[in-house]
């Protein structure tokens, strides 16, 4: 799909799971069942999907998926998968290596999203993309290092550190143009400095909320996370951008949703936010 300056692709870099209730919060099993049904440990399919951003002279990079470096005691308790896709092939694919990625852009420093930009080299952990700028609001990472009893596993600091040691992390504050119709909007309900990614030119509109909307069955206003820090945040997000995307009909990206990448978003016949139908990006 072509945006304005920007050629954009969805890269797939692995499956795993989660556990249902935590994905869904307060919303009750019966209905989140229907939407994403749970394995018999109540977790449930996720993928983790990236985004690819070309122009004539940049290779830009939006998450990076879980990465390999692992053991298998982590990959056991989220069911990590690598069999359908990994970060390495799916950019292979479209003819990139890891080399020619100009920038990368982490909406977070979770595991699930931040931990491909990093890898094994022998014994030492060392940056997959040593030639990106890699964009992180300071806000994120200072919490990422701070973390709460309450998210501690959801940051391990091989997964960023080596990138900073290397001179790489750039820190921005609050929203930020990153391109003439590439910007970056923060949403502090998941997790303080989470960064959303709009791409528009004069006709069209795609967003990747990242974890603000993490999957298709997200959309619905009382469906946010149990992970999410400040979930009042993530709601007051969700009714401030919601009606905007519906209205302008903007594209949505879907980080996590296995069976679903992209749709719009509606209002049905009840009055409440709904999916459309799904959209291929790659037309």
């Amino acid at each position: 799909m072509t945006i304005g300056p920007f050629k954009i692709a969805l890269i797939e870099t692995g499956d795993f799971k989660l556990d249902g209730g935590a994905m869904f919060g307060v919303v009750p099993k019966m209905l989140w069942n229907r939407v994403a049904p749970a394995d018999e440990q109540n977790r449930i399919a996720m993928t983790a999907r990236a985004l690819l951003i070309e122009t004539d002279d940049r290779r830009i990079l939006v998450d990076a998926g879980i990465g390999h470096k692992d053991d298998q005691k982590f990959q056991d308790l989220f069911a990590v998968d690598f069999t359908r896709h990994t970060l390495k092939d799916s950019l292979a694919a479209r003819g990139i290596k890891a080399d020619q990625i100009t920038d990368v852009i982490y909406t977070h420093l979770h595991f699930d999203h931040a931990g491909g930009s990093t890898r094994r080299e022998g014994k030492e952990t060392v940056p997959t993309f040593p030639n990106a700028r890699h964009f992180v609001q300071r806000k994120q990472y200072e919490h990422a290092l701070t973390r709460s009893e309450r998210d501690r596993a959801s940051y391990l600091d091989a997964n960023y550190e080596p990138v900073r040691r290397a001179g790489l992390m750039e820190f921005l504050d609050g929203d930020t143009g990153l391109l003439p119709g590439l910007k970056l909007l923060v949403s502090h309900g998941h997790t303080p400095g989470l960064q959303t990614v709009k791409i528009w030119d004069g006709d069209t509109v795609l967003w990747y909320p990242a974890d603000l909307i993490p999957m298709s069955a997200h959309i619905p206003l009382p469906y946010t996370m149990g992970y999410d820090l400040y979930p009042m945040v993530t709601l007051e997000d969700k009714k401030r951008l919601l009606p905007q995307a519906a209205d302008e009909k903007w594209m949505l990206v879907f980080e996590h949703d296995r069976d679903f990448p992209a749709g719009r978003v509606i209002v049905n016949e009840k009055g409440q936010f709904s999916r459309s139908d799904s959209i291929d990006i790659a037309s």
